[in-house]
């Protein structure tokens, strides 16, 4: 049974004239279609897969517009966006006194104790809350359109000062206020 490899391939190789028989091609390419059939497109692009692109192209374009989205601070009748200055933006010092000055005024409007007896007087003093907010919001757009100036910073920091006493006058308003309904109701 052994037999001597290199020998037969010589044999061989004289054997073959070099033409392939009539039909070999044809039958080979006839065969490979048979056992690996050609993907169709309909089974590569199915509904599933176009559904899942689309989710996916969705969510990449919402979540580029929310990256690439700016605040918007302040609009201009021409539509431009415009950040605000403020007093920490001219000067560290006077950022500290901002700072101390809105911090106090968030601490003084939060241990206000609102109540049906007082709500009538805690309202009139947030409307006027709110104008001082309102000219505080005009102030800073003249600090950023015309540049810090004595003026425009003093009368910044004069705002949060009114601001700060109208609510030190809430709470002594609203403590008589208690004392006497305390006072009313012993007697």
């Amino acid at each position: 049974m052994a037999q001597d490899l290199k020998k037969m391939f010589n044999d061989d190789r004289e054997l073959k004239t070099g033409k392939m028989p009539e039909g070999h091609e044809a039958r080979f390419l006839k065969k490979l279609e048979k056992e690996l059939p050609a993907q169709s497109i309909n089974k590569r692009f199915s509904v599933w897969s176009i559904a899942a692109s689309v989710v996916i192209l969705f969510g990449l374009s919402f979540g580029a517009y929310r990256f690439f989205e700016k605040p918007i601070e302040n609009i201009t009748p021409d539509e431009q966006v415009v950040t605000l200055k403020s007093l920490g933006d001219v000067s560290p010092d006077l950022k500290k006194v901002e700072d101390y000055y809105v911090a106090n005024i968030n601490l003084e409007l939060a241990s206000v104790k609102l109540t049906s007896e007082n709500k009538e007087l805690f309202d009139s003093y947030i409307v006027r809350l709110e104008e001082l907010n309102n000219e505080y919001k005009r102030l800073s757009i003249e600090l950023t359109e015309s540049g810090p100036n004595e003026l425009t910073v003093s009368a910044l920091i004069d705002n949060l000062k009114l601001r700060l006493n109208l609510l030190y006058r809430l709470k002594e308003q609203l403590n008589e206020l208690n004392t006497s309904d305390n006072h009313q109701s012993t007697t």
